[in-house]
């Protein structure tokens, strides 16, 4: 069966020496999937930080609220590279629409139970669907503008546009969640993260036109084939979750920095300091025409992260705290961008949504276990201790690029065939 997803780079992507955003907005379709796609995924930058406010309000503990966090944040890691899995196998609308109305009831069962000062396992408990079911919408995204700029240069400006918005959402997100916690009501920012999450998917979902083809093989064994498959994958993963403690680290240490300080709104300025130098430094890495190989840009990348990570722990100001954040932000953007930039040449088309939600997966999994840390390390430490997660995920994964940097340097599709990944039939497209 033919494809009915055309995709024609020569008009909607014309090659350029220097692709640039115009170029990428120009793509045919493009609208449809990105103002929906926006709304969707803005929940997602509230949903932790939602929850670690409620909690720490009704249980006075950060470690506890941390803990919370964490079970979300496992879940939604676990689970998420089968959503994208099954979204790539069965379409993207026929697993979108179930996982948004599981979400927004789970979340609002646990805003309950944390009202209600249920015993902890109870939160335990309603935290688990409410992580498992957290939409993947960025992935899905970057997989449709797979489809639309199958072999143009304009997929690196993708990448980075897509960082841009994903940050964009971490400028807002946070500011809306501790805006309602902290002048409407503690459980005001999971309730509204519950109610975007249902209108934003569903509005998504709808757009049945830009999502991805069903993949058509002729190899059964193949079609079951996973990305985790993939070594440069797997390197990835363990970059990703480097970031991802720097994204909870992040959180729960600000939040504790400005309880101390007896200014909590200063919070959201904060971390959304930290956001906008990431969303910053991402819209110039998609403006740039680099000629360095990407490998060798995200390992330069991930240096910088983890040198203005390691300072962290050493700032006792705002001011201060603000400048690094702003710095340590502008430093996650490359490598972000550059790690979904290597997924178009490691992994084949049929299975990268999965690959994004394996690398959304591993920036969720380092997160919960971040926040975990940093509450307990705020808990019985000196205010700011939690930044010394920040500092070893991202030593620790910088060391691991630096291991096994080989394995990002994509192989000829051909040759992946003893491997079970990458060979698929030729499929006509109209």
């Amino acid at each position: 069966m033919a494809s009915t997803v055309t995709s024609e780079p020569s008009k909607d992507s014309p090659a350029s020496p220097r692709p640039g955003y115009g170029q990428l907005l120009r793509t045919r379709g493009a609208w449809t999937f990105l103002l929906p796609g926006f709304a969707a995924r803005q929940p997602f930058a509230m949903l932790t930080i939602s929850i670690v406010l409620l909690v720490q309000h009704t249980t006075g503990s950060y470690g506890v609220a941390g803990a919370v966090a964490a079970v979300t944040g496992v879940s939604m890691a676990l689970c998420a590279p089968y959503t994208g899995r099954l979204a790539d196998r069965y379409g993207q609308r026929a697993v979108l629409v179930p996982g948004v109305l599981v979400h927004s009831l789970s979340g609002l069962v646990l805003t309950a139970l944390a009202l209600g000062h249920a015993p902890l396992w109870a939160l335990f408990v309603a935290a688990v669907p409410t992580g498992a079911s957290v939409p993947q919408v960025g992935p899905m995204v970057r997989a449709r503008w797979g489809v639309r700029l199958k072999g143009s240069p304009l997929m690196t400006t993708a990448a980075a546009f897509e960082s841009v918005t994903d940050e964009l959402t971490f400028v807002v997100g946070p500011l809306l969640a501790t805006a309602l916690c902290t002048a409407v009501n503690p459980a005001a920012g999971l309730v509204t993260e519950a109610s975007l999450t249902l209108i934003g998917g569903l509005l998504f979902a709808a757009q049945k036109g830009t999502q991805p083809s069903v993949a058509v093989d002729g190899h059964a064994r193949v079609e079951h084939a996973s990305a985790l498959g993939i070594p440069g994958v797997r390197v990835l993963i363990v970059a990703f979750l480097g970031i991802g403690s720097v994204f909870g680290g992040m959180q729960v240490s600000l939040a504790a920095f400005t309880e101390s300080i007896g200014e909590p709104g200063l919070n959201g300025v904060l971390y959304g300091t930290f956001a906008a130098g990431n969303m910053l430094s991402g819209l110039v890495c998609g403006a740039v025409a680099w000629k360095s190989a990407p490998q060798q840009r995200l390992i330069v990348g991930y240096a910088a992260l983890a040198l203005t990570a390691s300072g962290l722990w050493a700032a006792h100001s705002v001011l201060l705290l603000a400048g690094l954040g702003l710095l340590v932000g502008m430093c996650i953007a490359p490598a972000l961008i550059t790690g979904y930039t290597l997924v178009e040449g490691l992994v084949p088309a049929g299975a990268r949504t999965e690959a994004f939600t394996w690398l959304t997966g591993a920036v969720a999994l380092g997160q919960a276990a971040a926040v975990t840390a940093a509450g307990q390390l705020e808990d019985r430490f000196w205010d700011g201790a939690g930044f010394l997660v920040p500092l070893a995920g991202t030593v620790l994964a910088l060391g691991t690029l630096l291991a096994l940097r080989s394995r990002l340097v994509a192989r000829p599709r051909g040759r992946t065939v003893a491997r079970g990944v990458g060979h698929r039939l030729p499929v006509a497209v109209d």
